[in-house]
Formats: structure tokens, C-alpha cells, sequence
């Protein structure tokens, strides 16, 4: 597995939509964000809302000396409210920042045939409080706060035929929530995973694509069930031995452009016109975006560190399908 590539691509699908352009807080796309891989408390569900779990199945060509390791990511979103002092009003605005979270499971498949395992997950909530400054001087603090979150991993494997294994990963948000909290799309979504999604590795073995099985597996890929994510081949162009399983569409294989400066939240964005926004932002549209998110301030920074031989990259390159080398062709296209 390439680790660069899978977790590049990872990155990606956390980020997805976390703060979108102008990446202000003010913006009403950003007050009002659409969260995808959202795994909301049990409770959630019963009222009608999304799941409570996500559950991913995949089939690997293996001996039964294989190793399967899984790792759970997701997003557990943490309020940001500014307490200015006296002295000095006003302030950067209130925002929901993010803690990125990380559950590592293994095991050998012959293991996850006679028993599957379960972990447990528990984040306990959190509060800091930060000296905020200005050019005056002390300027009150800011409070970061999140609440705690309670989940559970399942592995399990069967046989599916003679040197094949279908492997299912199942994530559940057990948090306890409210009644008073069950309506409330804020408080659920503290309490819940955001951009859940499960990186799975073998050693040993080779995966399946589901997106396009050879004929002899397509009955058995047809039957693997997939809830809330999909899993997608993800490394090199050869390899087998890692899926990303996504709550966003992508197909095998997906790359980020060798053009793209870095992430932009919005992996279906052009980076060249991005960029070009960016820097014809006035002076006091940056400033909100510098005290606005710290992830965005690392965006405009680099942004406005950009090289001119790198902006030019972004103009686009046309890349043919069915190329027999991977040498992009200069061109006028996106990306």
C-alpha cells in the first residue's frame, strides 16, 4: 500500500465541505454546512434522522494466514465561542472547529471467521480556554469546548468460496442523547461521527473491486451490503491490498491532482479559480478568514505564498483515459 496516496486521498474525504469559499464564518454556506458521513446517536435514527451506523463489506482473495487492519477516522466537531473583554468588544466570530479522531483495529481473518471482535471508542468532552490578543493588548479568551462521543467497531469475515473472504466492518455512534437533544440538528451533530469513513489493509491477501468484479465474482460482489460508505480500491494503480470505505462517491483508485497547491474542502472545485478568489479578497475579507478557522488561515497563507511557476500549473492539463504512460499532456482542461 502507499500510504501517501491512501492518506492523501483520506484526507480528502474528511475534510470534505468543512469550510467552503469565500471560508469565512460569515458566509451563510459555512454558518449552514451540509456534514457528509455523519453517524448520529441511536436516537437519531428512531426520529426519522440519518444512522446510526455505517456498515462496509468487502471481499478478499486470501490464505487464512492474512491480516486484515482497519482504521476508523472521522471528524468530532468542537464549539468555539470568544469572550472578549471590557475594555475591548467585538472579536473573531463563534465557529465549529474539528478534532480529527482515529480507532485502529486488527486481526487475522481465520480469527474473524470463528469470532468477530468489537472495540469500544470513548472520547470524553473537553474544554480550553485560550488568552485571546489583539494589537491593544488582552482581549478576553477563547473557549473551545466538545462534547463527549461513544461509538463500537465490529469486524467480522466468512468464506465465501475457496481462497475468498467477505470481510464487514460496522461502525455505531452509542453516545447518549437527550429527548430534549433529539430534535436538535446541532446538538445531535456534536454527539455524532462526521466524515466517518474506515481505511482497510491487508497483508498477504488482495481485494476485490466491487465497482467492477471480474464475471466470476460478480454474484458474490452484487450481494456485498454497503451502508453509508462505499469501498473503493485506493494506493497505486496496481494495487489490491487497500480500500477506502467513503461516504463520498469516487471511483478505484482516486488521486489528487499533482497540480493542486493543497486542499481546498471541495474536492469537485477547480484549484485555479479558487486561487484566483482567494487573492482579490479585500483586506478585511482576509482578516475574517485568518481569525475565522485556523485551517483556513494555513489555506490563504499558502495560497498567497504561491509561486507563479505553480499557478501556471493550475491551468489545467488534458489527461487521456486510455494513455498507455501517465504523462499528462499540456493542455486547457480541468482537472
Amino acid at each position: 500500500m502507499n500510504r501517501t496516496l491512501v492518506d492523501e486521498i483520506a484526507a480528502a474525504v474528511l475534510y470534505e465541505g468543512y469550510i467552503l469559499y469565500p471560508y469565512r464564518p460569515s458566509a451563510l454556506k459555512n454558518q449552514q454546512r451540509f456534514n457528509f458521513g455523519v453517524v448520529s446517536p441511536r436516537p437519531r435514527e428512531q426520529a426519522g434522522g440519518s444512522g446510526w451506523f455505517i456498515h462496509t463489506e468487502s471481499l478478499v482473495r486470501a490464505a487464512g494466514d492474512c491480516e486484515l487492519d482497519v482504521r476508523v477516522r472521522c471528524l468530532h466537531l468542537t464549539s468555539r465561542t470568544t469572550e472578549s473583554s471590557a475594555a475591548n468588544g467585538g472579536g473573531a466570530r463563534d465557529w465549529q472547529e474539528a478534532i480529527e479522531r482515529d480507532v485502529p483495529v486488527g486481526a487475522q481473518l481465520e480469527d474473524l471467521c470463528a469470532m468477530p471482535i468489537r472495540r469500544l471508542f470513548n472520547w470524553p468532552a473537553e474544554r480550553d480556554v485560550e488568552p485571546r490578543r489583539d494589537a491593544e493588548g488582552p482581549a478576553g479568551v477563547i473557549v473551545r469546548s466538545c462534547e463527549s462521543l461513544q461509538g463500537e467497531v465490529e469486524l467480522s469475515a466468512s468464506r465465501a468460496a475457496a481462497g475468498l473472504f467477505k470481510i464487514a466492518v460496522r461502525i455505531a455512534n452509542i453516545t447518549p442523547v437527550a429527548a430534549a437533544d433529539v430534535s436538535s440538528r446541532d446538538a445531535l451533530l456534536k454527539r455524532s461521527l462526521v466524515s466517518a469513513h474506515a481505511i482497510l489493509h491487508v497483508e498477504n491477501g488482495e481485494f476485490v473491486s466491487l465497482l467492477d468484479p471480474p464475471a466470476d465474482l460478480q454474484t458474490l460482489a452484487s450481494a456485498c451490503r454497503n451502508v453509508g460508505v462505499w469501498p473503493v480500491l485506493v494506493g497505486e494503480e496496481t494495487d489490491r491490498d487497500a480500500v477506502l470505505a467513503s461516504p463520498i462517491i469516487l471511483y478505484d483508485h482516486p488521486k489528487i491532482a499533482p497540480e493542486s497547491a493543497g486542499d481546498f474542502f471541495d474536492g469537485t472545485e477547480i484549484d485555479e479559480m479558487l486561487v484566483l478568489r482567494i487573492l482579490t479578497m479585500t483586506d478585511e475579507e482576509k482578516r475574517e478568514m485568518r481569525e475565522g478557522d485556523p485551517r483556513a488561515r494555513r489555506m490563504l497563507d499558502r495560497t498567497e505564498r504561491l509561486p507563479e511557476s505553480d499557478f501556471r500549473k493550475l491551468h489545467g492539463v488534458l489527461r487521456s483515459p486510455n494513455a498507455d504512460t501517465g504523462t499528462p499532456t499540456p493542455g486547457g482542461g480541468s482537472r
